[in-house]
């Protein structure tokens, strides 16, 4: 079975250190791969943890007045 896809779980998130970009909360775990490939690697069973992130909805507004700006 394949590792789940990190980056549709709740526990996965993005660091702002260039050298290990890719973390989870979880396994406190940080790196160039997705953590689910590091805890594979390291425990030969796929991540037990994953949670799917729940979508948000966004909702778009569209006006139709336009703002003049160079009044």
């Amino acid at each position: 079975m394949n590792n789940p896809d990190c980056t549709k779980c709740k526990h996965y998130y993005i660091t702002l250190d260039e050298r290990f970009p890719k973390a989870c909360r979880i396994f406190n775990i940080k790196g160039k791969v997705l953590p689910s490939i590091d805890v594979k690697r390291y425990t030969g069973h796929r991540c037990p943890v994953f949670e799917q992130r729940e979508k948000v909805k966004k909702d778009i507004i569209i006006s139709d007045k336009i703002v003049d700006t160079f009044a």
